[in-house]
């Protein structure tokens, strides 16, 4: 996204949808943010890194239970014989302290971690 196409989505597009724009971006295409799996989720004997990319990008089960905000950033899944949760946090550029405004991506580094659901 370039400058000016950032500040027109910014002006233009409610706040809690931007965040959820900017979750869905790094969820579907891994653009955006990191992606950081756990140690217990990569140790699974099922595990397939192409097979989770893919059901992340699918996932589409948001709802007011998992999804109170609208901002698209918390989920389940069956995965490689185990129940997973992921969820994005929003951090600084420098990944020091949390984001100053999550919906502005100038200023916000997002992580969506994978971890088995006993880990959360």
């Amino acid at each position: 996204m370039s400058a000016s196409e950032q500040t027109n989505f910014v002006e233009s597009t409610p706040r809690a949808e931007r965040i959820a724009q900017l979750n869905d971006q790094l969820r579907t295409t891994g653009v955006g943010g990191r992606i950081m799996v756990t140690r217990s989720v990569r140790a699974l004997s099922q595990f397939n890194t192409a097979e989770l990319v893919a059901a992340l990008s699918r996932y589409d089960r948001f709802d007011p239970d998992n999804d109170p905000h609208g901002e698209r950033d918390f989920g389940d899944l069956d995965l490689a014989g185990a129940e997973l949760l992921w969820k994005i946090d929003y951090y600084d550029k420098e990944l020091v302290w949390g984001s100053p405004d999550p919906a502005d991506p100038n200023v916000t580094t997002r992580v969506l971690t994978v971890m088995l659901a006993e880990e959360y």
